[in-house]
């Protein structure tokens, strides 16, 4: 998300996308991400500690009935082996408690397992809902200031993909992680029953493999984690630029070029992939020949006899059996200090967009309430960028019911006035005064209450035609969710929109994403309707009818001239249509305003 510009070029889209790419290597690649920027995430998961201990209780008792599986089949095979041996013994031996073992072990292992993921996927799943509302609550203060030069992909790259990488946090990090802690302690435990010095030993190796290994991944994952991001959030950035940019793409012929390096991203997304890959390969490897080396040992161990048993008997096989079970347990460590890096920079990223302090702020304690949409700019005063000025020493002044239009070429700071208006932006000179009184003072739910907003560009939401109506009004809690179905159809009508009411359930109709099922001009009437549902006192109309004919253009603008009779309406455009209505007409040239016209 950059600042606001009224085109775009290919060659301002790859200026862009290169010059977010530097900052972002610059400011969280070069540098090492401490432990303590996963805290305000790790606060948030407080809320989800009942069914995160489930899923943790549950990964406990899958690994120990794993191991129990494991350990009693070995000594149940090794017992009945040796009971064979003769007929007394034959007949001697319990099958049938251990078999029964047998069973409950595989019946409780199955059921644990399922239960376990059941559990922390739901706890998961979870955590990132939370996660992102979270996330969104810290996004919504926040002005254009605060977002700029942050690209419009690299923003959906943070809230999304970012986000759903903490979830290793949970998943992959901290449960696996305490989990086969645990079960180094049972297994110590129960070892230690039949001898402790081959529990120290066995519970020994696997403490040190649990305490050097994930150091070992986490060295051999940072770099290719990070990278892996890093390639992410650059295709996904040329990706959306693309998609968006087709106009200008097309215009300048650069379809092409761009489609290359859109494929030379992915290729590089795809290596990282691969390298992440044989990390992970690697690291399984490493593990399995921990384990191997561990049941050598307990091998050799356990041969010289176990506790008072020498020879040991089906007791040996019973050592062995646990040392190969222990690898269940370890496993998810490879995994989980692999994905260390990528989680800290995917949390880093995260924070440097809702850590932010809000560049514009309100008055959350004012009381006042503007009535009649007086507006008066004063000596104001914009630059995006210093030494670039945009608007210089603009004097502008609306009375209450007064209809004025600005007009200037693309890029000349129509946009940009209307930013300062509705607080998207700050000055950095000159005052802007609704109802006399300076837009500071109002707390932001009345200042957006004292103006409706139709802009060149329609936001459409995937949902049906009454939900995308709705957003018009204000909320307001327990209301049905048909109370303003008449008020709709009227207003629909009234944009001539009926066509769209056809059917027995019309506001129930699916409108898709962006307005998808819908034409240019249709989307843009829906717009218009959702001015016609607000009563606010001032009218700012920014290109309300780019892109559309001449009867459309003319019909949406006398709609919304007769809707502001008693409003005060400004409107800014570089068409000259129904300029006969306005009471003044400005040009705006080198950041100032010249009166062209006027019947004040």
């Amino acid at each position: 998300m950059t600042q606001p510009t009224e085109q775009t070029s290919p060659q301002t889209i790859s200026a862009q996308s290169t010059s977010t790419q530097s900052t972002l290597s610059q400011s969280t690649l070069s540098q090492s991400t401490p432990l303590r920027v996963l805290v305000p995430f790790l606060k948030l998961f407080r809320r989800q500690w009942l069914m995160m201990l489930t899923g943790l209780i549950l990964t406990f008792i899958t690994l120990l009935t794993g191991i129990g599986l494991l350990s009693l089949s070995g000594w149940f095979l090794s017992a009945t082996a040796i009971a064979g041996l003769s007929i007394v013994t034959a007949q001697m031996f319990n099958f049938f408690t251990p078999a029964g073992g047998v069973r409950f072990f595989s019946i409780a292992r199955t059921a644990s397992r399922y239960g376990e993921r059941l559990a922390t996927h739901e706890a998961t799943f979870k955590l990132l809902t939370q996660l992102r509302i979270w996330a969104w609550q810290k996004l919504l203060p926040l002005s254009a200031a605060n977002l700029q030069g942050l690209r419009k992909g690299d923003l959906l790259n943070r809230l999304v993909a970012d986000i759903d990488t903490l979830d290793h946090l949970y998943l992959r990090l901290l449960t696996p992680l305490v989990a086969s802690l645990l079960m180094i302690a049972g297994l110590f435990a129960f070892l230690a029953w039949f001898d402790l010095s081959l529990a120290l030993s066995l519970c020994s190796i696997l403490l040190l493999a649990w305490c050097l290994l994930p150091m070992v991944f986490y060295a051999l994952g940072k770099a290719p984690g990070r990278a892996l991001i890093d390639a992410k959030q650059q295709y996904r950035v040329m990706l959306l630029d693309v998609i968006q940019g087709q106009a200008e793409l097309s215009l300048f012929a650069a379809n092409r070029r761009y489609l290359a390096k859109l494929e030379q991203a992915q290729t590089r997304f795809f290596s990282q992939q691969t390298a992440m890959a044989n990390i992970t390969g690697l690291s399984q490897t490493m593990l399995i020949l921990v384990n191997g080396s561990a049941v050598l040992v307990m091998l050799y161990l356990a041969s010289q006899g176990v506790g008072d048993k020498v020879p040991p008997g089906p007791l040996m096989a019973l050592m062995v059996f646990a040392t190969m079970a222990s690898l269940e347990m370890m496993m998810p460590i490879a995994g989980a200090f692999q994905h260390l890096s990528s989680t800290l920079l995917a949390a880093q990223r995260v924070t440097d967009v809702t850590e932010q302090t809000p560049a514009v702020s309100f008055n959350a304690q004012s009381m006042l309430k503007a009535h009649s949409g007086a507006l008066q700019l004063h000596q104001v005063h914009f630059a995006y960028q210093p030494n670039s000025p945009i608007l210089q020493g603009v004097n502008l002044t609306l009375n209450v019911g007064e209809k004025v239009a600005i007009l200037g070429p693309t890029g000349c700071g129509k946009s940009s006035l209307f930013g300062l208006i509705t607080r998207e932006w700050l000055s950095q000179q000159g005052s802007i005064t609704l109802d006399g009184h300076p837009i500071a003072d109002y707390n932001e739910a009345e200042l957006r209450a004292a103006m409706t907003v139709v802009s060149q560009r329609i936001y459409l939401f995937a949902g049906t035609l009454r939900d995308n109506l709705a957003l018009a009004l204000p909320f307001i809690q327990g209301q049905p969710k048909k109370a303003h179905d008449e008020r709709f159809i009227n207003v629909l009508q009234q944009v001539g929109l009926g066509a769209l009411l056809q059917d027995d359930k019309p506001l129930d109709i699916w409108i898709g994403e962006g307005g998808r099922q819908l034409s240019g001009g249709e989307q843009r009437r829906i717009g218009v309707a959702r001015a016609l549902l607000r009563d606010a006192p001032l009218l700012l109309l920014d290109e309300p009818t780019e892109g559309l004919d001449k009867r459309t253009e003319r019909e949406i603008l006398s709609l919304l001239l007769n809707f502001a009779e008693d409003k005060t309406l400004l409107m800014i455009s570089h068409r000259t249509t129904a300029l006969d209505k306005m009471d003044a007409v400005y040009t705006i040239e080198k950041g100032m305003l010249h009166l062209t016209n006027s019947a004040i």
